[in-house]
C-alpha cells in the first residue's frame, strides 16, 4: 500500500493505493472505494440561520463562487450585485431579484455550485 496526497480543483484528498505484483496472473477486479473526505475546508462566509429569507437567489449556471459582495443584513435594491459566479472563465454578477435585506449568504468564496443552487436569501 502507498499513501498519496492529491489535490483536485483545490480540494486536498489523502488516498491509499494497493500495489499488485506482476505475477502474470490476472489482476483482481478493481474495487470501488469511497472517496476520502477532503481536509479542512476554507472558512465559510458568515451565514444567518440556514436559508432564513423568503426570497431565494439561485445560481443560473453551474460555476464557482468568485467573490461575495454583499453581507448578511445589507440592504439591496433590485439589480444590486450580491456575489460573482465564475462560469466558463467568465465572471457573472448574481444580482438581487428585488429590493430587500440579505438574510443569508449560503456559499463561500471557492465553493462549486450547480445550476439552481440557492446562493443567498433576501427578506
Amino acid at each position: 500500500m502507498k499513501n498519496y496526497t492529491i489535490t483536485v480543483n483545490g480540494n486536498v484528498y489523502d488516498v491509499t493505493v494497493e500495489e499488485t505484483g506482476s505475477t502474470g496472473a490476472a489482476a483482481p477486479a478493481p474495487r470501488r472505494m469511497a472517496a476520502a473526505a477532503p481536509k479542512a475546508a476554507p472558512a465559510a462566509a458568515p451565514k444567518a440561520a440556514g436559508g432564513a429569507g423568503s426570497i431565494k437567489v439561485e445560481a443560473p449556471v453551474a460555476g464557482k463562487v468568485f467573490k461575495v459582495e454583499a453581507s448578511v443584513g445589507a440592504s439591496v435594491k433590485k439589480g444590486d450585485t450580491i456575489l460573482i459566479l465564475e462560469a466558463m472563465k467568465m465572471e457573472n454578477p448574481i444580482v438581487a431579484p428585488q429590493d430587500g435585506t440579505v438574510a443569508s449568504i449560503d456559499v463561500a468564496v471557492g465553493d462549486a455550485v450547480e445550476s439552481g443552487a440557492v446562493l443567498a436569501t433576501l427578506n
